[in-house]
């Protein structure tokens, strides 16, 4: 999970850094040879994309050290915690299968939630059995914890 994360952002950096460094300083040299940089909008969008670029390589790389610091070992081996796959079943009968993720990978339509969102947030160091009502912004939500697989466990 951890290192496919750093790989996806290493990647991602290393094309805006080819967009950065080749790309882009070649559209600001064609920009200025349009004359007056000061209304000159091609030159003023192609800058802007350049800041943009440096803060979003900015961004990625802290991120990458932030999860590289991430231990793992320190996750719980019976409760819900990062990585854990939880099945749920609805107050109204539905039977619901999250996986808590880092907040980049979460999509809620494929069942993905970071630990930060409301049923996250609900859901972590709770186990089989446990019940759990969560205030979301589409009101409020009444699960039950039916299954739990962690990382430790084998899928």
């Amino acid at each position: 999970m951890k290192a496919q994360l750093v790989k996806r952002f290493e990647d991602e950096i290393q094309v805006l850094e080819r967009e950065l460094r080749s790309e882009l300083p070649k559209e600001i040299k064609r920009a200025r040879e349009h004359g007056d940089l000061s209304e000159n909008a091609e030159y003023q969008a192609a800058k802007e994309r350049q800041r943009l670029l440096e803060a979003r390589i900015g961004m990625l790389r802290k991120r990458v050290a932030e999860i590289s610091l991430m231990n793992l070992d320190k996750l719980p081996r019976d409760k819900v915690g990062l990585g854990s796959i939880v099945h749920l079943k609805e107050s109204g009968g539905e039977t619901l299968v999250y996986e808590l993720v880092v907040p980049e990978q979460a999509d809620p339509e494929k069942g993905l939630i970071s630990p930060s969102s409301p049923i996250g947030r609900a859901l972590l160091n709770k186990e089989p059995g446990d019940e759990v009502t969560v205030r979301t912004p589409g009101g409020v939500r009444h699960f039950e914890i039916v299954k739990l697989a962690t990382v430790y466990d084998e899928v």
